[in-house]
């Protein structure tokens, strides 16, 4: 039976309608059950901590328990992979670390398209990295570090976390963009390269402000520069790179919520509500500053927006340093 066009069109429409409803019913039942959060990471790290701190937050606001799944392994692409083949229906969030706009490049092959299988939730804190130099190194400020490895080509060196994290891309961005004759040096964590530079193994780093703000107020390191675009709250009378006067070295390492692509728009909005409420309110504001933090709370678009510019921007760095995961 061929139905009439305007019968067609009536019928049509109530279906969309009816499946509009539903999805609005599921955002107001949300959540109706425990929601899983992966952490592409081990117990401990910075993004395990961070999520356990907001799945706690997110479960006494929203009546269900957020419960944290460790799912470790190759710089956070097990997990990732993981949340990306999940059920899009809120019930698996992602708390991914800045990783995720690096390994796309680092990596020969990942097992998710970061662009297509995960839907941004908020970027919810980030982290700066500060440029430290041991005591001994006559630089004060970062022009000065400059001058002084200009004048002393294959002399210096500098640590890092280890090899394709954020401290390391900001080491080859400051070696490229100024042409500079240094060796990266890499460690296996923040702690152990600002003790390289704490013993004089190497002359500076690029170290995260956690590992390094107790050696900084204490004249075991001084810290020259920041590459954050704004000050860090835990470091306020360290300028940027960018007031230091190179505004080409910047980057964060951040902690972003994300869900599997096709999660319903609303289910979203809730959650980032949520997220932002959750890290305005002062004693978690309080506790981020301690654990080196700094709020942010970006929307899904905002966040979208991030991705896709720091994949590009990190792609250029790797590909120049010719820098593969190891």
């Amino acid at each position: 039976m061929t139905l009439p066009r305007r019968k067609f069109l009536q019928l049509a429409a109530g279906a969309a309608a009816l499946a509009s409803a539903s999805r609005r019913a599921r955002a107001q039942n949300y959540p109706a059950r425990s929601v899983r959060v992966i952490v592409p990471f081990g117990a401990g790290g910075v993004t395990d901590t961070f999520a356990r701190l907001m799945a706690q937050k997110l479960g006494e606001r929203l009546g269900q328990q957020f419960y944290v799944e460790n799912v470790a392994g190759a710089s956070g692409n097990i997990g990732t992979a993981q949340a990306a083949k999940s059920a899009p229906d809120g019930y698996t969030l992602l708390f991914a670390f800045s990783s995720y706009v690096v390994n796309p490049t680092l990596f020969d092959r990942i097992p998710y398209d970061p662009h297509k299988d995960l839907d941004p939730v908020s970027l919810a804190v980030t982290s700066t990295t500060v440029l430290c130099v041991h005591p001994s190194v006559p630089a004060k400020t970062v022009e000065e570090l400059v001058a002084l490895i200009k004048a002393n080509p294959g002399k210096y060196s500098y640590a890092s976390a280890g090899t394709g994290t954020q401290a390391h891309l900001a080491g080859e961005q400051f070696r490229l963009s100024l042409a500079l004759d240094l060796v990266h040096i890499p460690y296996n964590g923040g702690a152990p390269a600002i003790a390289a530079v704490v013993a004089g193994h190497t002359p500076f780093g690029f170290v995260t402000p956690t590992a390094s703000i107790a050696l900084i107020r204490e004249g075991n390191v001084r810290a020259l520069a920041v590459t954050s675009k704004k000050r860090s709250r835990i470091l306020p009378d360290v300028p940027t790179m960018t007031e230091a006067g190179y505004p080409d070295i910047e980057g964060d390492n951040w902690v972003g919520i994300l869900v599997p692509a096709g999660t319903p728009r609303d289910i979203i909005g809730l959650l980032h509500r949520e997220v932002a409420a959750s890290i305005a309110q002062p004693e978690m504001t309080a506790r981020l500053a301690e654990l080196g933090y700094d709020p942010v709370a970006s929307t899904p678009e905002e966040f979208n927006d991030r991705i896709k510019s720091e994949i590009e921007t990190w792609a250029k760095v790797i590909r120049a340093a010719r820098i593969r995961a190891e």
